[in-house]
């Protein structure tokens, strides 16, 4: 069984044992974080670029993958970018690198 798969169980069985309680302020935590989330996703300006024709089909083979529109997953890379939550993978690495310094090194 794979980490994740592992994790999600471990999550339903505290669950299940009573190990989780509703945040005092629910609404207002919901509210907070809906109003972060409509702010970081508000889309006011349109910007037009020019790539390559494969760069985009392998975008949009991408994008197919994971069941969302092409331009979704171009805003989401370039919004990781610019927050610095892009995370690169070095070849041959199974898990993502991590940056020092704006350096890329391997995993530990």
């Amino acid at each position: 069984m794979d980490k994740e798969n592992l994790l999600e169980e471990e999550i339903l069985a505290s669950f299940e044992r009573g190990e989780w309680q509703s945040a005092p302020n629910l609404n207002e935590e919901i509210a907070h974080f809906s109003a972060m989330a409509s702010a970081s996703l508000t889309k006011n300006k349109r910007v037009n670029i020019r790539i390559s024709s494969r760069d985009l089909e392998d975008i949009q083979a991408k994008a197919a993958e994971e069941a969302i529109p092409y331009q979704t997953l171009m805003s989401s890379v370039l919004h990781k970018f610019v927050t610095g939550r892009l995370v690169e993978i070095a070849p041959g690495l199974t898990r993502p690198s991590t940056r020092t310094r704006g350096k890329v090194v391997r995993a530990g």
